[in-house]
């Protein structure tokens, strides 16, 4: 009797909404009770029994919802039972999502749904309320009540969020609404899926599900398998403690989900078998796919956009608002999936998040393998894709450390017998360099730079050619073994044939493109009306007319496309902007080459010996700091500049806005990590002249040199400083700082906007409230670009800094665990995104090795003496050895041919007149018919050069696509086996429509079996009896 009489009431108030006053027995009324009864039925027995108070919330908010889940939200302290946050009202519904919006408390308004008791509201006040219009329509106030201020912006925004939340109703969705919350003036509306709705869309989704069918992964056999278990033995304290990652022998087979073969699946437990991470991407697809297209002041601002917006509305159905547009137009401040829990704390649940905090984001277990399947499980396959790839790129920097130790050691072996570097620290050869700059430098002696020579000699040696051919195959076997590994995991996350629904997901329009065309056709629109205002009207039928308006909105935007010539505004903003800022570039990278300049002059002048000796070296390391603070602050305001030309450029879908993004982010922020090292590498000491002849500058800074040993260490240090630097304020400090600030700040505010009553603080925070005061995900663009610039530091320049790699490896150590806490405890828990590779990170990681391969042949080629140093010993060396080899690279200039004010103001300062000074080049002596031609010794040296860079770069280039060609993209066994899945899943068909079959001839067989007793064993019918004999002679009388 209870659960009818409530039945009843909640048909009447539904009636007086719905039927606009339609009396109880009314279409109004009934329909209103049918759809109650519906929909109130997969509601637990408890939640049925409403009480009065809750109808009477349902009348003093004047509206119905579609769906039984808003008045479970009106339960007295419901934290304990669910949860805190992570459970509806009723303790037994998840969220599996929330959207977060701003709004104004004001006196007299109204919500959907709030944690507000509505029963102290008194009747007169309730009926002063049932006038109210329905949300998303006008009407008339209540003769009781002043008409409120407009505010035309927040209204749309409330009545955007009222049709599309009923949307989300409509499409199966569960809302419960919360805005009695501890943050001042933010609401929530949590989203639960129910269980129809989470088949359906699996089904949709082509959602690959374990079935019942377990079977044996096939093992290794004889001797590799007694390596696997010893391995397996040695790596057991080095493997985390998480049950996704130990060995399996057993797997499920998985097949996309089906509904109608719902029997294939282990449904035991329905609360389990679709994770929180596969529910709130469902979520998500439906929030996108879900659209608000009858918002009251659409794109209206107030009065003065009065016009636009009754076109707007005349076309409404073209203005289709899914979730990104909602957020992008401030109608949700935030939609994001909760974290499962707290990851410290006594009283704390055990949950993935605490059991990833545990093993994968703490410092101190740095030396353990990552929990992939467990991060998988968790954030989605492209972050799991991302730390895979992060975890091989660190495995595979280790065997190129211990190759760079070793060339180093073997460098700092050789050091003292190495002959060109012991002629230049000897003192008995005297040798006197012409000064470095005009007027203010003097002579001096070569043997004051020894300890450059000698230093120098750690990264310029022999074994510095062999480390390159080894980083170049490095970077090629790396590219291999991430290939296998990515198709392990492929296997092991069931996303093998998974191409078809990723291109379909990545091809849906976004919220701006689709803007930008509803713009286009509007104008376009307006165009047509004003041509068709001049011409004569014809007689038209008003029911094609109807017709034709109907379905011009549907029709507007299909066949308006953006052509090149709306995005030429954008492509040519493009190109200037991406010029300008790589001349900024270099215009900076000038400024620092003048500053060198100017300071070594000024340093120069200085009375003290100490300055004067250390000269390069002070000039070097400042320059390199100013570099690296200039690189560090355009690297962020190159990736906002490369985020806004990728905006204007209105990119159709998300796959093509990411990689134009990552296009141009990494055009630009490759230009400005490299060009200072491209400079020392290539450019110093190439155009400096001759004395007597110098090149200058604006005609008054003459180009530096490079030091009598070469620029190889002085682009060692600018290398090292700069990437050494950039990991540790860019990628650590930068990542720690910037968020604990942000959430800081946030924190502040949100503390600020907050009522200061004592209950509130001592209330603890709901789920969806803490996750909302962490940084929301911004995407994982910028943890892939620094790694990027890295593997450039490591594999582009290493034949000048062996120790790249070692450096390189002990940062991702940190990094990994830095990146896991980041995502674990700073950020909001992100949507799960399914992918089966890094996409065009791939790509630029080829480009990238390729690349490395020709800049190091021209760095040992051009930029060491390792070149010279062959020519001179086949060539010109008298017993087979380097001896003279220094005064083989060396030239002699006479003072007397100095320019009119550019000779030494001081020119004893060595104390003794200087008459020939030597400067390194191959040039003809002053005492020669053609002094100071370049001499054909610089010839030999230069076909030497530019022959080794030939054979050197299509050696490598032919040994990596080697390695390429030898090394299988899948590996063996995942190919077995995903032919052994091909297999299993025919004969599981093929049985399951054999025993359909064998079942089917059962049925047919028993209803036989059943017709064939009822045909024998039923009494016959009477015969009829004989006709009488016909009387004739032979039967007179008819008798025998």
């Amino acid at each position: 009797m209870e659960e009818t009489a409530v039945d009843l009431l909640l048909a009447k108030a539904a009636g007086a909404v719905d039927g606009e006053g339609a009396p109880p027995g009314g279409p109004g009324a009934q329909a209103a009770a049918m759809r109650v009864n519906e929909k109130y039925s997969t509601l637990p027995a408890e939640d049925r029994s409403v009480h009065i108070i809750n109808i009477c919330a349902i009348e003093d908010i004047g509206y119905l919802p579609s769906e039984g889940t808003l008045l479970n939200s009106l339960s007295v302290d419901p934290d304990a039972e669910c949860k805190y946050g992570l459970y509806f009202r009723d303790g037994k519904r998840k969220v599996d999502y929330v959207l977060v919006y701003h709004h104004k408390r004001a006196s007299g308004g109204r919500t959907l749904a709030r944690r507000a008791q509505h029963g102290d509201a008194g009747p007169a006040a309730r009926s002063a309320r049932q006038d109210q219009p329905l949300p998303g329509k006008a009407g008339p106030l209540g003769a009781g009540e002043p008409e409120p201020p407009l505010d035309y912006h927040e209204d749309d925004k409330r009545f955007r969020r009222e049709e599309y939340e009923g949307n989300l109703v409509e499409a199966g969705l569960e809302l419960e609404r919360d805005e009695d919350t501890k943050i001042h003036g933010v609401g929530f509306v949590k989203i639960h899926a129910p269980w129809n709705v989470l088949c359906r869309e699996a089904e949709f989704l082509k959602l690959k599900m374990p079935t019942k069918k377990l079977y044996h992964i096939s093992e290794t056999r004889g001797l590799l398998k007694k390596i696997n278990s010893v391995l397996q033995k040695i790596t057991d304290p080095i493997q985390p403690k998480v049950a996704e990652h130990r060995p399996q022998t057993t797997k499920r087979l998985s097949y996309p989900f089906s509904r109608e073969k719902q029997h294939l699946f282990d449904l035991s437990d329905k609360d389990s078998f679709f994770d929180s991470k596969t529910r709130s991407t469902i979520v998500y697809e439906i929030l996108k796919r879900t659209t608000c297209t009858k918002a009251k002041y659409s794109m209206g601002q107030g009065e003065g956009r009065k016009k636009d917006s009754a076109l707007l509305n005349k076309r409404r159905k073209c203005d289709r608002y899914g979730i990104t547009s909602l957020l992008a137009n401030g109608v949700y401040s935030a939609a994001y999936p909760l974290h499962d829990g707290d990851y410290e704390g006594d009283n704390v649940e055990f949950n993935d998040r605490k059991l990833l905090y545990e093993e994968w984001a703490s410092y101190g277990v740095f030396y353990k393998y990552q929990p992939i399947d467990l991060v998988r499980k968790y954030f989605g396959e492209k972050i799991g894709l991302y730390f895979a790839w992060l975890g091989v790129y660190t495995q595979m920097l280790i065997p190129a450390s211990v190759v760079g130790i070793i060339v180093f050691l073997y460098g700092w072996a050789t050091v003292d017998d190495n002959i060109p570097s012991m002629e230049m620290c000897d003192q008995r050869h005297n040798i006197t360099m012409c000064p470095l700059c005009d007027k203010t430098c003097s002579y001096w002696r070569m043997s004051s730079a020894c300890a450059t020579a000698r230093a120098s000699h750690l990264f310029d040696n022999p074994a510095t050619v062999f480390f390159s051919v080894f980083m170049a195959l490095w970077a090629a076997t790396f590219m291999e073994h991430w290939k296998r590994k990515q198709m392990r995991l492929n296997y092991r996350w069931d996303l093998t044939g998974f191409e078809e629904e990723e291109e379909a997901v990545k091809d849906h329009p976004r919220a701006e493109y689709e803007a930008r065309v509803l713009e286009k056709s509007l104008r376009k629109e307006s165009k047509n009306k004003e041509k068709r205002r001049h011409l004569p009207e014809e007689p038209t039928n008003k029911w094609r007319q109807r017709v034709k308006t109907a379905m011009a909105g549907v029709k507007l935007t299909d066949k308006v496309k953006l052509t090149w010539r709306d995005r030429f505004p954008a492509y040519f903003t493009n190109l200037v902007s991406i010029i300008f800022m790589i001349a900024v570039t270099f215009a900076i990278v000038l400024g620092v080459i003048i500053y060198r300049i100017s300071t070594a002059a000024a340093l120069a002048m200085n009375s003290s010996p100490s300055v004067r000796s250390n000269i390069r070296v002070t000039v070097t390391a400042t320059a390199v700091i100013i570099n690296l603070v200039v690189i560090i602050l355009l690297d962020e305001v190159y990736g906002c500049i490369a985020r806004w030309l990728t905006k204007i450029e209105v990119p159709k879908t998300e796959k093509s806005f990411e990689e134009r993004l990552i296009f141009k982010a990494f055009l630009l922020k490759f230009v400005n990590s490299y060009t200072p090292i491209f400079y020392v590498a290539f450019f110093k000491g190439r155009f400096v002249g001759r004395p007597g002849d110098y090149v200058y500058i604006f005609r008054s800074f003459r180009m530096e040199e490079c030091a009598p040993g070469g620029c190889l260490m002085e682009l060692c240090i600018q290398l090292s400083i700069i990437m050494l630097g950039k990991q540790l304020i860019q990628n650590n400090l930068f990542e720690i700082g910037i968020p604990k600030m942000k959430k800081f700040i946030r924190y502040l505010r949100l503390k600020h906007q907050s009522p200061s009553d004592h209950d509130e603080h001592v209330k603890k925070k709901q789920r969806y409230e803490v996750d909302y005061t962490l940084e929301p995900f911004a995407g994982l663009t910028p943890e892939y670009m620094e790694m990027i610039i890295q593997f450039g530091f490591v594999t582009l320049f290493v034949a000048s800094f062996p120790l790249a790699p070692l450096f390189a490896l002990l940062n991702n150590i940190i990094e990994i665990r830095l990146d896991a806490k980041k995502f674990v405890t700073e950020l909001r828990r992100p949507v799960a995104v399914r992918a089966k590779d890094i996409g065009i990170w791939y790509n630029i990681l080829r480009g990238v090795g390729k690349l490395a391969v020709i800049i190091n042949a021209f760095v040992i080629s051009f930029t060491s003496d390792f070149i010279p140093r062959l020519v001179y010993l086949y060539m010109y060396s008298e017993n087979g050895t380097m001896h003279g080899f220094v005064n083989h690279t060396l030239s002699s200039f006479n003072v007397s041919d100095f320019q009119n004010g550019t000779a030494p103001n001081d020119p004893l300062d060595l104390g003794y007149e200087v008459q020939i000074c030597r400067y390194k080049d191959y040039r003809e002596p002053p005492w020669s018919e053609h002094k100071y031609d370049i001499s054909k010794d610089f010839w030999a040296v230069l076909a030497a050069r530019l022959a080794f860079v030939i054979v050197f770069q299509n050696l490598v280039m032919f040994m990596s696509d080697f390695v390429d060609w030898v090394i299988p993209d899948i590996p063996k066994d995942i190919s077995q086996q995903i032919h052994k899945e091909k297999v299993l899943m025919v004969e599981l068909f093929m049985r399951e429509e054999q025993g359909k079959q064998q079942l089917l001839d059962t049925w047919m067989e028993k209803d036989r079996k059943k017709a064939e007793p009822c045909n024998n064993h039923s009494p016959a019918p009477a015969a009829p009896p004989p006709p009488p004999p016909p009387d004739g002679p032979d039967f007179p009388g008819g008798s025998l």
